[in-house]
Order: structure tokens, then sequence, then C-alpha cells
């Protein structure tokens, strides 16, 4: 009898193999025993999707009119999708082929989401494995803890209670393909008609976010700023002064209004007598923070680090792979009792890694974060049985260590007393004007000792009801404030959210009930697949639609289902109704179809009729073109996605220039002076293709306006290899030596040193000892600052700094690295 573990990714295979008594490593899979184990037991692998839906040139009807994008391709609706094995993964694919094929029991252990599901299934289908003679069984467990993995094998379960999820993610892919490859030919055709020779990817979740994005420019650009003015007061109660506002609060369109409203309530004086009318305390709390699901870590981590959603989710990821945080996928904030009663037995040591004196307090759950019933597939992200070691903790990523702090910190600080603070209000009477202040005054920091407390900048004096003050009134001017740019932080918020502005109020408790646009798995690649395409940018952590993105948005916006969330909630509302066998995978797929046809009947006249868009695609091809063509000296060179291309390529000119060459990424300056000079400045950062090193060298265009790499020319005056940047070469300049990589704009090498130390000048050959990690011979003629001669060697120590070394004495650092 044969069982075979179908796990997502080698890591994930190896995690589970690592919580068994033995394991082999074997040619794509791992051999394993265990007494929880059946006796012939294996663990094999995909690299997440090995197989794919394929492109639609794979089929008859679509090849027969032609390869290129056209609208005699339109609809494209395959009779029956094909599944197609990636081509880096085929060899990983047959050998889980073969492997399934011998099985007697598949245990499906891929991610436990419906996604996962779908990776396993599709695998399965695709290698025609005859399930009918095999037991299907499913691990369903939160974290890749070993315990928690040992456990997970005891209590298996029957696949066929989670097979549902299969079907809605499969409805999900076919009907994101179909939205995809049919509206993105038909908007790139359109525009290419125009004159934009680019494809213009359309997609179901990932056009309304742009258009989010796009609508959120659009507020601030014709955001008009507006002037008004408020009543403020400057308040002296003896020789303590602190600041009030006018109550009820009001805002002055001008001036004269505001001077019309101080004469009718005399307070045309500079100071005027006031009295206190009253003093209110209120003791406040404010409990610590929810749990998080992957959006609100996403979002606090963006807000917190201006960390990627990517980069965050990546971060989680690989703190779950290790053991040490739970499932990173979750859509969920709450716990169960039983991960409440782990914490609590670990809390200590959770809180040893960031503050040893801190005080447990409350140790009885509470329902903000445990709550059984608000827990489905998987519960909050949370810290596993297992804490990180100062070992582990040191091996992380800057990131990694800033997202387990956060995980971790918001996790303990439930146990930890609320926040209570004092509040006091009072109010002052000028007449028949009153004015407010308030003030807070620190009761029990309680859980914001984790992370900090802002001074409160507006301290209240002690003050008595009936008590004289002086009220010096004083006129504010302000400005409205347009909208804030999204964040990818905000932005997840939003799509999370999504939804709430519908008039639609059954969409909108669609969107409420499915959490918004997206899920927790695909927002972070949704809007990585935006900047990617180059219709977003993220600039200072702010995100704003691109020439290019505009251009799309403009397009699209007749269409409203198709830039609205609305569309998104009935289809998540279908695929549900799928998942709950209540709507077949067909039904739902014509209905998709019929959406397509829509557009494809329709949308080709407003675009053809509409010439605003042929303003905005010169615009496009202005912002994309690097410079004239320097081989047909006729065409732009145009941003092509992968590459940048002759715009005159139809008409014969082959000119191009790739985005990464020799294993370095080539920026967009770069190609500009490539293109004007015909050569760069020298370049760090190339990838020696058999050595794997890193090398320096000019970018050029020889005589054929091929690319072509040269290397520089070692000066007569060199003495020998930088040791700091192991590119640039170290070089006599006079009155010191330095590298030839130095650059005042700080992207090159500082590395430096001076050519008279304490008296002594530095002979080549002594430098060239130093540079090369050597000691040098004992110097002697040193001048201390105190004017007494002595002896030394010198070094470069760990820092790049110039060292005394004495005989019998320790080092004595001198100088300074540049």
């Amino acid at each position: 009898m044969t069982t075979v573990i179908l796990a997502e990714k080698p890591k994930q295979a190896g995690s589970y193999a690592k919580a068994f008594s033995s394991s082999e490593r074997r040619q794509g899979y791992f051999a394993v025993s265990d007494p929880i184990l059946p006796e012939d037991t294996v663990i094999t692998y995909g690299f997440g999707h090995l197989v794919e839906l394929a492109m639609p040139a794979y089929y008859p009807e679509y090849k027969e009119k032609g390869t290129k994008m056209s609208l005699v391709h339109l609809p494209i609706y395959p009779d029956k999708f094909h599944y197609e094995v990636r081509e880096d993964s085929s060899d990983q694919f047959y050998i889980v082929k073969g492997l399934l094929e011998k099985a007697d029991t598949i245990v499906i252990a891929t991610d436990c989401d419906r996604e996962g599901e779908n990776i396993a299934w599709s695998i399965m289908r695709k290698a025609k494995i005859n399930l009918k003679s095999k037991v299907l069984k499913r691990l369903w467990i939160n974290s890749l803890e070993k315990s928690v993995i040992r456990q997970g094998f005891q209590d298996l379960k029957d696949d066929h209670d989670y097979y549902k999820y299969y079907l809605e993610a499969e409805a999900r892919k076919k009907s994101d393909w179909l939205v995809g490859m049919n509206l993105t030919e038909l908007y790139s055709v359109l525009l290419r008609q125009k004159g934009l020779d680019k494809i213009l990817s359309v997609g179901r979740v990932q056009t309304p976010t742009l258009y989010m994005i796009y609508q959120r420019d659009q507020m601030i650009k014709n955001f008009k700023v507006s002037t008004y003015y408020e009543l403020e007061a400057e308040i002296l109660a003896g020789n303590k002064k602190f600041d009030a506002k006018l109550t009820p609060s009001q805002q002055f369109q001008d001036k004269t209004s505001l001077i019309t409203f101080k004469r009718d309530n005399r307070l045309e004086n500079e100071r005027e007598a006031g009295i206190i009318r009253s003093v209110q305390k209120e003791e406040k709390s404010i409990a610590s923070p929810r749990l998080f699901s992957l959006s609100s870590l996403q979002s606090e981590a963006n807000k917190r680090f201006k960390a990627s959603a990517s980069d965050t989710l990546a971060a989680v990821q690989n703190l779950y792979e290790a053991g040490l945080l739970s499932y990173p996928r979750t859509s969920c904030n709450y716990i169960t009792e039983e991960e409440f009663s782990y914490l609590k037995e670990n809390v200590k040591k959770y809180g040893d890694l960031i503050d040893n004196t801190l005080k447990f307090t409350r140790l009885e759950s509470n329902k903000r974060y445990v709550d059984g019933s608000r827990v489905q597939e998987h519960y909050a992200i949370i810290p596993t049985n297992q804490v990180a070691s100062q070992k582990q903790f040191t091996e992380f990523s800057d990131l990694e260590k800033k997202i387990y702090w956060l995980v971790v910190a918001t996790t303990i600080s439930m146990f930890l007393p609320t926040y209570k603070y004092s509040e006091t209000t009072v109010t002052t009477d000028v007449g028949n004007v009153s004015f407010a202040s308030s003030g807070k005054t620190l009761v029990d920091i309680g859980w914001k000792k984790l992370f900090g407390l802002k001074q409160n900048k507006n301290d209240l004096p002690e003050l008595r009801e009936g008590q004289q003050v002086s009220v010096t009134p004083r006129v504010v001017e302000k400005q409205t404030t347009p909208p804030k740019p999204f964040t990818e932080g905000t932005l997840i918020t939003a799509m999370k959210t999504a939804g709430r502005e519908l008039n639609d109020k059954k969409a909108q408790a669609i969107l409420k009930d499915v959490k918004g646009i997206g899920t927790e798995a695909t927002r972070a690649n949704i809007i990585d697949g935006l900047k990617e395409k180059d219709y977003v940018v993220s600039q200072k952590n702010a995100l704003h639609v691109t020439e290019l993105g505009e251009l799309l948005c403009h397009s699209v916006e007749s269409s409203q289902l198709l830039t609205s969330v609305e569309m998104t909630a009935k289809w998540e509302e279908k695929l549900k109704e799928i998942s709950q066998k209540t709507y077949s995978q067909e039904e739902f797929l014509i209905q998709i179809r019929n959406f397509i046809s829509s557009l494809i009947a329709q949308v080709p006249t407003y675009i053809e009729s509409n010439t605003k868009l042929d303003e905005m695609v010169q615009a496009v091809l202005a912002q994309r073109s690097l410079d004239t063509c320097p081989k047909c000296h006729q065409g732009q060179v145009l941003d092509k996605g992968k590459f940048y291309g002759c715009s005159e390529y139809s008409n014969g000119c082959n000119f191009l220039l790739p985005k990464k060459y020799a294993g370095r990424k080539l920026a967009k300056n770069e190609l500009i002076e490539l293109l004007q000079n015909k050569q760069t400045k020298l370049l760090t950062g190339f990838v020696g293709k058999e050595s794997g090193k890193e090398y320096s060298a000019y970018l050029k265009l020889n005589d054929d306006c091929d690319l072509e790499l040269e290397f520089p020319k070692r000066e007569s005056n060199s003495i020998g290899l930088c040791p700091k940047c192991r590119q640039g070469q170290i070089m006599d300049r006079g009155k010191f030596y330095g590298c030839d990589r130095y650059s005042k704009d700080g992207e090159g090498c500082d590395f430096s040193f001076s050519k008279i130390i304490a008296g002594h000048e530095i002979t080549s050959e002594e430098a060239k000892q130093i540079i090369e990690g050597e000691k040098t011979a004992l110097l002697q003629g040193f001048v201390s600052k105190k004017g007494k001669q002595f002896s030394a060697r010198l070094k470069l120590d760990d820092e790049y700094n110039i060292a005394f070394e004495f005989e019998k004495k320790k080092s004595k650092k001198h100088g300074r690295n540049k």
C-alpha cells in the first residue's frame, strides 16, 4: 500500500518531512517513515502551479484566423478548456504523475485554501489519475509547526468535504481567463488602431482596482482649494495658558462674516474677560488592537514600515514556513479557545522577546479576539507554539524582524491591561460665546507600552468652575485639503471594504459577505500587476495612475460594470453558490460569456468615436519614447513591455533594447544616455554567466546598433582592486589613494585613505599591501598628536578604516573612511 502526500511547494514538503522520524530526499520527492504514517509513504510537491490554462493560440479556432491580435478572433469561447504543463515544471510534473499513479492513498497537503485545492486537483486532472481506485484524504492545518503537522496527519479529513473549494476556484479561474483574454484583445486592438502599439491588460479584479486609484487621482487633480476661517482663543488662567476652540464649531467662508460674528458677540477687544463654566472629567479606555488578518497586517506594515503588500506577504510566508507564524492568507481576525490556551501558556516567552518587564494581567478570553463562531477555514495570524530563538531572529531579514515583532506585539497586547486615560473637557464663556478645550492625563499605559505613546500637546492646568480667566480671541485662516492618494496599505483596505458606496444594497451586502474584491491571497498580486504593467507607479509610498493607466481607465469607463465593484459582487455571489452546489459552473460561464459579448458589440463604437483617446494615445507615446531610433532615424524607441523597440518595426526596423542585460536590470535613464551618447557611464552590477560574480562595464552601441559591453581600461597609476566594492581600482590621486568608482551623487564607492598618516607618507607598495588585506612591515617615523615618534604596522580593519597595529599592543584606529 503506497501513500503519496502532495504538497504545494518544495519548502512546504520539506517542513512536512522534518516533522517525521526519518526522511530521505530523492529526485522530486521525500521518502518518509514514522509510526503515525503507513509503511510506504512519500511526499512529493509542485512548484505552486504545475499546470495552467492554455493561451488562446492553442485552440484551432483561434489559430486558423492568424496568431496576431485581431477583432476577428472575438469572442474566444473554448468548447472545452485545455490545461498545459508549465514548460519550466514539466520534469517535476511527470515525477508527481508517476507517484500519484502508483498511490493507493493520496493526501492533498497543498495550502489549506481554495487555491491550494485548485492546484492539487488541476495536477490530478491533467495527470489523468483514476481516483475511483484510490483513497483521497486532506491535510487541513493552520501552521507548519512540527506538533501541528503531526497532529494533522493523525487527523486527516475526507477531501470530498473540501472539493467544493476546487469547483469555486476553477470557475473563478475560467471566468478570469475569459474576461482577460477577450477584453485584453478587444481593447488592445481598438487602441492599436489609434496608434498605441502595446497590449492593454484588462481583468475582472484588476480593472476595478485600477479604476479606484484613477478616481482618487481625479478627485485630487480636480480639487479646488478654498479658504475658510475659524475662531479660536488663547486662555490665561493665573500664569498658565491653554488653547480653546469656538463651540459649537463654525466655519466662516470669509473674514467679513467672522468680523460680523465677533462684533455681534462683543469680541472686538484684544483681551476679554471670561469665566470657566464647566470642568468635566471622564475616565476612558481603549482596548488593544484586533488580531491580524492578512489584509490588516499588510495595511499596518505599509503604514509603519512603508512595506509593499507583496513584500509583507513574502515575509509572513517565510515566517509561516519557518513554523513561527500561523497560516498567512487568512481573512479572519479571531482565534478559538484552543489557540488562546497555547498563547496564554507561552505569553511570557513571547513577551521576553520584546520587553521582559511586561505584566500580563488579562488572562481570560475576550470575545473581541476569541470567538470560535467567527473562525471558519483559518484563524487570525498569530505566533505559533514555537517561539523564535535569538539565533533565528538574527537570521531574519529586516522586514521579517519587523513583521514578527508586529504580530507578536499585537497578539500579546490582548493579555496586557487596557490603556486608560482621564479626559478633561473645559468650557469657557465669554459673554454669549463659548470656547471648549480638552486634555488627556494618563491613568494606565497598559498595552500601549508595546507601541509607544504620543504625548498630548494640549495639557490643561488645574482649573475650577467659576474661575475668572483672560481670553484672547484669534482668527485662524485654514484651507480645505484634497483627499489623500492611496497607499498600498489604504488600497488593500479599500479593496477589502469595497462596496460600501454602492447604491445597490444587495451588491453591498454580497461584498460585505465575501470581504470585498480580490482575496487575501490575490490582492498583493493585483497591486504588483498594476505596477508591473506600468498602469500605476508608487511615489513616496503613494500610488498614482500613469498616463497609460489613465488611457486604459478612460477607455473602459463606458462600461460601468467593468469599472465598478458591483460586477465583482454579483460574480462573487455566484461563485459562492457554486461552492455551495446551488449554482452550476456551466450557468456561471454562460453569464460571463453574455457579459463579454455585450462589450464586444458596444465598445468599438465608443473607442472609435472618442477623440480624447487620440490625444491620450499621443501623450502616452511621447511619454513611453526613450529617444529617436539610432538605426532607422525615423521611429521612436518605445516601451514594448519586456523590451524597448522601434515604432517603425512594421516598416522593417528591428532595433530593440532589452530591459535586462548580463544579469542586470537596465534603468530607463541609463538607456536614454545610451541612445543619446552611444555609451553609458561605467555601470556596476553585471553578473558573469558562469562565475556568478559581479563586474563593472560600459554599455555601448556598436556601428550596427547592437548592444555590447566595454570594460574599463586599467590606468597606469592603479595599485590594485578596491577591497570594499571589489569592482573598482585603487588609484594614486596625489594626496590620497581612492577607488575609481567614486561618484559625487553617492551611487559609487566611497573608499579612500590619505597618503600621509601621522606624518608618515604611505608608499604605493605599502598601500598595495593594505588593500590586499595584509599588514605592512613595521614602519618608522609616525608622530603622535603630542609630538612623540612611534613605530607601527598598518592594516585595514573590518570597517575599511586604516588601523595601527603596535608591537604587543591592541590596535588603535586612525583616519576615517570618506
